[in-house]
């Protein structure tokens, strides 16, 4: 068997990956004890009472490439080597055998610790096949979601189609408006995995509410997909509420976002003119808890106010480097 085969045994038997057959774990074994013992041989002409330490690497690598038994088998040799074969001549004593017992406590520990990294390595192995196979079944579910959200806006699309195929000037408007929030579920699914620039995301949100009602205020940015996904959900939220009780549900009302970058810190703010008066605001759902909660992993939070004039809303985050594309 070639070096590089050997060292590709080695390292996958270190990591736990597979197992060498004992014949080669035998062999491997034997050329550790071989050197070994060449090594002793040389330290024995200027310390002739070195009768172990060379057998520790030997030990080491066995247990590492072989696994614990032929860890065992190389100490167990490697000790009776030290014992029996003497390059001084000299008696075995009560010393070495002392030297013989503390080398089989240290072969011991040596063993169990390659072991339990090798543990480590193969525990280690199957919790990420396990999230792997999670995250791809997650995919799959959210691809199955997609579809079938597709379809259901298809089917509203048509039988929309189909009610007002007679009144020309009030399907057109429903149109478009159910083509941009189309638009807007698969940019979403599309920012899940790559992440999106700022003004595309809102353009997608609001473009269903009429391009005359709001305005755009920043530069150009693009947001990491964690992120991304959050500041859509969000967006989402607040458009929504703006077309029920703010400026989107008045024939006046107008919508203006703008957002401005500190270092890695991110601001918007989102500011709604002359819509209805928010008299009564309703104990906090899902979306105020949402809203509140979106940013909390990205070290920020937002702050909303029910104005006179409509809803003011100021959302801020550290932007993550670590999502940035190359």
């Amino acid at each position: 068997m070639n070096r590089v085969k050997i060292i590709d045994e080695f390292r996958r038997s270190w990591q736990a990956v597979s197992q060498p057959s004992l014949l080669l774990s035998t062999g491997f074994a034997a050329s550790c004890l071989a050197l070994a013992t060449v090594v002793r041989w040389g330290l024995a002409q200027l310390r002739p009472d070195v009768f172990f330490t060379p057998y520790f690497p030997a030990v080491f690598f066995a247990a590492a490439f072989g696994g614990i038994r032929i860890g065992v088998a190389t100490a167990l040799v490697g000790g009776a080597l030290g014992v029996l074969i003497n390059f001084d001549q000299s008696p075995v004593d009560g010393t070495r055998l002392l030297l013989l017992l503390m080398y089989l406590v240290v072969c011991a520990l040596t063993i169990w610790g390659v072991e339990h990294y090798r543990a480590l390595l193969a525990e280690q192995r199957r919790i990420s096949k396990r999230l792997t196979e999670e995250e791809e079944y997650r995919k799959v579910l959210v691809d199955e979601l997609q579809h079938r959200l597709k379809n259901k806006l298809s089917t509203i699309h048509a039988v929309l189609h189909q009610v007002l195929h007679n009144q020309p000037e009030v399907w057109a408007r429903i149109d478009s408006r159910l083509r941009a929030l189309s638009a807007t579920d698969d940019l979403i699914a599309k920012v899940d995995g790559t992440g999106c620039d700022i003004r595309d995301l809102l353009v997608s949100e609001l473009e269903p509410y009429g391009h005359v009602r709001f305005t755009l205020n920043g530069d150009r940015l693009f947001l990491p997909a964690r992120l991304a996904v959050s500041l859509a959900l969000m967006f989402h939220e607040l458009a929504t509420n703006a077309s029920k009780y703010g400026a989107f549900s008045s024939p006046r009302g107008f919508l203006q976002v703008s957002w401005t970058v500190t270092d890695d810190r991110l601001t918007i703010t989102w500011d709604e003119t002359e819509g209805p008066t928010v008299e009564n605001v309703a104990p906090a759902g899902f979306g105020t808890k949402l809203l509140n909660s979106a940013l909390l992993p990205f070290d920020g939070k937002t702050e909303i106010s029910y104005l006179k004039t409509g809803v003011h809303c100021v959302m801020q985050c550290r932007i993550p480097r670590s999502d940035a594309p190359a």
